[in-house]
């Protein structure tokens, strides 16, 4: 499948994905690059580190902004597997499409970092970090334990390899938690005070559905531009210096509706649809096996049908057979649309998905057909392009939950256009 299908051209910033046959797989990369042209971008590709890369979703969404991720980090032994598969068989190769380094960022140094990435060519003058350490310790879903918590002492971590490292920008990817819970602020301001020392950071929760991506999925994007490389190229360094005022700031945006996000950092520059979950008149609840009708005046970028509805095309695809058997009565009783409950939530066709978090399992139902989502529809709803494709011998659940942690495509591919611009390189 050709990167434009996926994210866009003439200067649009994404583009909902056709059903199209896997075979048309990427034969060039920098065809990707016009809608680049279109936004006012340079074309030359900026060299990204990648930590906690998972299935590779922000990864990809990267490669669409004229980034280059040659070096990886996963501690999964199943996701290095899962990523290395679906990133050949999507036409990416070289060290874009493998995992360089297995060990835990808490065992991996700087100097380790800079020489498995750049060998003897030494360290480029612009380059980046990204990454999205795991976030159950922050979850109001999950385990939160906060800054104790062994996945939550790995943000600290991940905030010290950036401070070593110095990249030209970062970008730290997590849940809204981090922000919303009084106890987590905390150790967010903590974080935040330490990246300020040496780079202009912003700090924003964004809804992924804002995004073209059919879910209502909230994620805490903080970005940072290095200081000295600001002024030595020109670029205004003044921004917000208090790590309070930043996460003040990212909560009044966090409920700003369709309004502008005030902010040095241009968020909007892919922000196609403002306000999507309280703006459109969204269908509610319908009985299992009744056909709703068909809304007016919704974009259908935003129903999940428009991305899993198509049968006969989507069955061509890889993955799409895979899932798992429904033994429960549940899946006949639950009505389409209700996803009041935490678990057995069904999907309503003409709406918007929950967040896509596949945790214990927990696949959300199908909006017609009495079975949880396959592997596929997962995928279809996290914007991943269609013929990437995910490995036959690893197992259901891993599967799952690679693509419940990942960054929609569509929102990866957004936060790296906006970071061009705001480089303006």
């Amino acid at each position: 499948m050709n990167y434009l299908d996926v994210f866009g051209s003439g200067g649009q910033c994404l583009k909902m994905p056709q059903l199209v046959s896997p075979s048309e797989t990427v034969a060039d990369l920098k065809v990707g690059m016009q809608s680049e042209k279109n936004l006012g971008m340079k074309t030359a590709s900026i060299p990204v580190l990648s930590f906690f890369s998972g299935l590779g979703l922000l990864d990809l969404g990267f490669h669409s902004a004229g980034m280059t991720p040659i070096w990886h980090n996963e501690v999964s032994k199943d996701f290095k597997t899962i990523f290395e598969f679906g990133m050949e068989s999507f036409g990416i190769n070289g060290p874009s499409a493998k995992i360089q380094n297995t060990n835990s960022i808490v065992n991996i140094g700087p100097n380790e970092i800079l020489r498995q990435a750049f060998g003897k060519s030494g360290t480029p003058s612009v380059f980046g970090i990204i990454g999205g350490p795991p976030c159950p310790d922050f979850s109001v879903g999950g385990k939160n334990k906060g800054s104790e918590g062994e996945r939550g002492k790995l943000s600290q971590t991940y905030v010290r390899r950036i401070l070593e490292l110095q990249p030209t920008f970062f970008v730290f990817e997590n849940v809204p938690g981090l922000i919303r819970t009084q106890k987590h602020r905390e150790f967010l301001a903590g974080l935040l005070s330490q990246l300020l020392t040496n780079y202009k950071v912003d700090a924003q929760i964004l809804n992924s559905l804002e995004y073209g991506v059919p879910q209502d999925r909230e994620r805490l994007i903080i970005v940072g531009l290095k200081n000295k490389w600001l002024k030595k190229n020109g670029h205004d360094t003044r921004s917000i210096k208090s790590a309070e005022s930043l996460i003040e700031q990212a909560r009044q945006n966090s409920t700003a509706a369709d309004k502008t996000l005030h902010s040095w950092f241009p968020w909007d520059l892919c922000r196609l649809f403002p306000g999507a979950k309280s703006k459109f008149n969204w269908p509610t609840q319908i009985p299992f096996g009744e056909i709703p009708k068909t809304p007016k005046n919704i974009p259908t970028e935003l129903m999940v049908w428009s991305y899993i509805g198509d049968k006969n095309k989507l069955i061509k695809l890889s993955n799409a057979e895979e899932g798992f058997i429904p033994y429960s009565k549940k899946f006949h009783e639950i009505a389409e649309g209700d996803v009041s409950r935490k678990c057995f939530k069904r999907l309503h066709r003409w709406r918007y998905s929950p967040a896509a978090a596949y945790g214990n399992n927990e696949v959300h139902l199908h909006p017609a057909e009495a079975r949880r989502l396959t592997v596929r529809e997962a995928m279809q709803i996290q914007t991943v392009p269609e013929s990437f494709q995910l490995p036959s011998d690893i197992s259901l659940s891993a599967k799952y939950k690679t693509i419940g942690n990942a960054v929609p495509v569509k929102l990866a591919q957004a936060i790296g256009y906006s970071l061009r611009k705001a480089l303006k390189i």
